[in-house]
């Protein structure tokens, strides 16, 4: 299973929210590109990045900080948040990101979702933030209609080998993540999905092991110390 520390970011900044809403913040680091460092250091290979700026706006946000990330790392960078354009998409791939994140844009706009797979492949992969089993868009702050295991299911259909599954009441607060929520989603073949939202301790790690889940990202729980990730990363094996 693949371990993917995140970097949230906000105002050139390294925070983390609690289930999504902005005005309950935390701001953990200045440097995104030493904090990016150190997970390498660690022993990382992958990084999770999201700019919540833009999710927010659908501005540039924090492209540049991405892009130095992807550029003075050696690790496979993923990154969403705001990403609605092929100019964007194009210049992340250019700047060495190995995964561009479609989540807003991948409900709202499902052709150009479609368009952006046949052209990129693998490259692109896409955000579903659910609540309450509802895909959630516009860097969380409005609920739709769509069931989120019915949308992944479409999602696989129309060509998208990677999903990262968030549980926006889990996210955050270091609450265990959804293990049912997970199990369901292992039913979709050919998806690989990535765990997101309330991984808090080895034992989080080892149930997502246990129904051979694709990869897990964990946030908060580095940061408040709640998971070494140098131990994790030996736990798992991590390779690419």
């Amino acid at each position: 299973m693949k371990i993917f520390p995140a970097i949230d970011l906000r105002n050139h900044k390294v925070v983390r929210l609690t289930e999504g809403d902005y005005n309950r913040m935390t701001t953990y680091e200045d440097s995104p590109l030493e904090t990016a460092k150190k997970f390498e250091n660690a022993g990382a290979k992958y990084l999770h990045v999201v700019d919540l700026d833009a999710a927010k706006d659908g501005g540039d946000g924090n492209t540049d900080i991405i892009c130095e990330i992807a550029s003075q790392t050696n690790l496979f960078v993923e990154t969403g948040g705001g990403i609605r354009s092929e100019e964007k998409i194009k210049k992340y791939i250019d700047a060495g990101i190995s995964r561009v994140i479609l989540g807003t844009a991948a409900i709202n706009n499902f052709p150009f979702l479609c368009d952006m797979v046949k052209k990129y492949g693998e490259h692109i992969a896409v955000g579903v933030d659910a609540k309450n089993g509802m895909v959630a868009v516009n860097g969380w702050l409005d609920v739709t209609e769509t069931d989120s295991f019915d949308f992944c299911e479409k999602l696989r259909d129309n060509g998208v080998s990677t999903v990262i599954y968030t549980d926006i009441s889990k996210d955050g607060k270091l609450s265990g993540t959804n293990i049912g929520a997970y199990k369901r989603l292992k039913e979709i073949k050919g998806l690989n999905v990535i765990a997101s939202g309330g991984i808090s301790s080895i034992d989080d790690i080892k149930s997502l092991l246990d129904i051979d889940c694709y990869g897990a990202i964990i946030g908060k729980a580095i940061y408040e110390n709640r998971i070494d990730l140098k131990e994790v990363l030996n736990f798992v094996g991590d390779e690419l």
